[in-house]
């Protein structure tokens, strides 16, 4: 198990250089990131290097016997970039450029920024490709973390040319974005600009080409910079920290590109749904790259700087937020920042080493951490653990959060929503894009599919008639890759699979967006109905509350499971069910709230026959697959037992029931299919876990 930080010498002297390697092999690391925003220290000026300090650094980590993950150090250009070539600068939707002072201050598609750059990761690939200290690469850093979009010159000289490469001509351009309403009908591609400020909605089929542009530009920054490391020799594995659903960069697209997936997660702590929304987030990096272990790159030791609040986290919480990561396929456990800064934007986020020194509640909280990581058995790889998969999609998220529609939706609020109801209850959730959906699952999950790609539908379809459960729900099916509507009307793609006749979206006036959540460990009793809009259907022998809209569908096949109980669509089917060839899909025509999630879960869980991790879990406790190792981890208030025969990792013991203190967890290896062994030991008294 990886365990370390990003490791930032270069804000210190160098008489502390040989305290931070003693104060690492204490805490337990063997492996930093290091060099991440050293641009400036590394090259001075422009015709100036220096690599002295920063052989001397590796030198002494080296000897201390702890790894490098070298990074690239180009997230944050120097001062003399901004004043020799402001050129590089990226620019806001008025055109105004923005300045250096922060960090991210490049336009990703500038040539300069990118032959800067490149020079830059030459210079240190043909330095340190052979180092036996370096173990990996990072390049850049949390790409578009700050800058979403550039609007400058730079990006509309490559989005002309990104365009005619993906259009061909002219004329195919002007007939996949619908040019010809409101007088858009362009001559040429030098008549294309960026979507800058402008009096009222721009074109959204221009706005998902120009949403597709920005992740390639961000995506083509990383692959320069990979492609120079293995034409230098580089042999060791490669790749970037993601930041989970970041809506700026498709990470499917990226993933291929990756030699292992790294990602930074930083839940709330004063959200009462963090432990649902970092599951999912970690549930999501793994599902990239399947069945290849991950790397939690960074995380917080306690408090951030950079919300309005930043409460710090509650005792054990490390423990089990780590955890969360382990159980999800994570072999490496990695903080923001080894050292705290003592100046600098971030000098209030907190690192492995504090201000207030050793003799502090952090330090002891990541010693312990660095001390059980170390005591683990090698882990299973992760595997296919998954009978449930909830499709999530970038190019989707990009046109149904779109203006002008029928309603406001909060796309990844609604996917959590549904995933809650599952992580409530215990059943491990693959997070996939249409197109990767197949029979190795139960149950398939596809809210608000608004935009659904050919082969994406050919999928779902062949799952269901192949035995597979679907359940989907309103503005699915509506448009194409182009965001604009099919012959036919709305659900063509699968209308014959839901057996309904898709009418109307009765939008709900005054219905919340998404974001109330629902299935959170540590959440209260539900919220209550939407104000001002909303109706009413009842599953389960009890009414519940519909949001966003009530469609208006027609059974073409489908049976009602339930009917809408009040609204203009009083009677209407709120919940259907139909059988597909040898399986069946089930449609909701609203967003329900809290319960009415939980109670449509129920319903299609129960008729898939997806089952949960361990039975019987008391409430609060997650439990997650990796293979044969099963992870359990109290979220709650008090102590649990939990019944579930297996050996404990740490300790070896057999076990057949766990006791677990409030943010407790307990490794165990739990074979997913019983099969002939050697008998194993007798089982112990209950393992407390801590």
């Amino acid at each position: 198990m990886l365990y370390g930080a990003d490791y930032n010498p270069d804000q210190w002297p160098e008489e502390v250089w040989d305290e931070d390697v003693r104060l690492m092999r204490e805490a337990g690391v063997n492996i930093v990131s290091l060099g991440i925003f050293a641009w400036s220290r590394i090259q001075p000026a422009e015709d100036v290097w220096d690599f002295d300090w920063l052989d001397t650094v590796i030198g002494k980590l080296h000897a201390g016997g702890i790894s490098v993950n070298l990074a690239t150090a180009t997230a944050s250009p120097p001062p003399w970039v901004s004043k020799n070539h402001p050129e590089t600068l990226p620019a806001d939707e008025s055109g105004a450029s923005y300045w250096p002072g922060s960090r991210q201050h490049f336009a990703p598609s500038s040539p300069t920024y990118r032959r800067l750059a490149g020079e830059l990761v030459r210079r240190l690939a043909e330095r340190y490709a052979h180092h036996p200290a370096v173990v990996m690469w990072h390049v850049g850093n949390e790409f578009g973390c700050h800058l979403w979009m550039d609007f400058s010159d730079a990006a509309r000289d490559a989005y002309r040319a990104w365009l005619e490469k993906k259009h061909t001509t002219v004329d195919a351009l002007n007939d996949a974005w619908g040019t010809s309403f409101w007088s858009q009908r362009y001559g040429s591609f030098e008549e294309i600009f960026p979507p800058r400020l402008a009096p009222y909605s721009h074109n959204p089929s221009s706005m998902l080409d120009w949403r597709r542009f920005t992740s390639d530009m961000l995506l083509e920054c990383y692959l320069l910079e990979r492609e120079i490391l293995l034409a230098a020799g580089v042999t060791q594995p490669i790749t970037t920290n993601f930041m989970g659903p970041f809506k700026p960069a498709d990470y499917r697209r990226w993933a291929p590109h990756m030699d292992v997936i790294a990602d930074d997660c930083y839940p709330d702590p004063s959200d009462p749904h963090r432990i649902r929304d970092a599951a999912f987030q970690r549930d999501l990096v793994r599902s990239l790259k399947p069945g290849v272990p991950w790397l939690l790159w960074e995380q917080a030791t306690d408090a951030v700087n950079w919300r309005p609040a930043n409460p710090g986290k509650r005792p054990g919480a490390l423990v089990a937020e780590t955890a969360q990561s382990i159980a999800r396929g994570a072999d490496g456990i990695m903080f923001f920042q080894w050292r705290q800064s003592r100046a600098g934007s971030e000098k209030f986020h907190s690192a492995m080493l504090p201000h207030a020194g050793t003799e502090t509640r952090t330090w002891n909280a990541v010693t312990e951490l660095g001390a059980r990581l170390a005591a683990l058995p090698e882990l299973p790889a992760p595997g296919r653990d998954a009978q449930v998969a909830l499709v999530f999609d970038w190019e989707n998220w990009w046109a149904v959060e779109e203006r002008d529609h029928p309603t406001e939706i909060d796309y990844l609020a609604l996917v959590l929503e549904w995933y809650g109801g599952f992580h409530s209850r215990g059943i491990q959730v693959d997070i996939v894009g249409p197109e990767e959906v197949d029979r190795a699952y139960d149950l398939v999950v596809a809210p608000a599919l608004y935009l659904l790609r050919d082969d994406g539908a050919a999928a779902i379809t062949r799952f269901v008639e192949d035995g597979g459960t679907l359940l989907t729900g309103p503005f699915s099916d509506i448009v194409d890759a182009r965001d604009q509507f099919r012959d036919g009307g709305f659900v063509t793609q699968l209308g014959p699979v839901l057996g309904l006749r898709f009418e109307d979206f009765g939008a709900l006036p005054g219905a919340s967006a998404g974001g109330s959540g629902i299935g959170a460990l540590t959440a209260g009793p539900s919220p209550a109905a939407p104000s001002g809009g909303g109706v009413t259907f009842t599953l389960g022998g009890q009414p519940r509350t519909g949001r966003l809209v009530a469609e208006s569908v027609h059974p073409a096949g489908a049976t009602v499971v339930a009917s809408f109980d009040s609204g203009l669509r009083a009677g209407a089917p709120a919940l259907t069910r139909h059988r597909f060839g040898t399986g069946e899909a089930w449609y909701v025509a609203t967003q329900p709230d809290a319960d009415g999630v939980d109670a449509v879960v129920a319903t299609v869980v129960a008729a898939s026959g997806a089952r949960p991790v361990v039975d019987g879990l008391p409430e609060g406790v997650e439990a997650a697959r990796r293979g044969d190792l099963v992870t359990l981890i109290n979220h709650g208030e008090t102590a649990v037992e939990v019944a579930v025969t297996g050996t404990d990792a740490e300790s070896g013991l057999a076990v057949e029931r766990v006791v677990l203190d409030t943010q407790g967890v307990a490794f165990l290896f739990v074979p997913a299919v019983a099969a002939a062994e050697p008998e194993a030991p007798a089982a112990q008294d209950a393992v407390t876990v801590v």
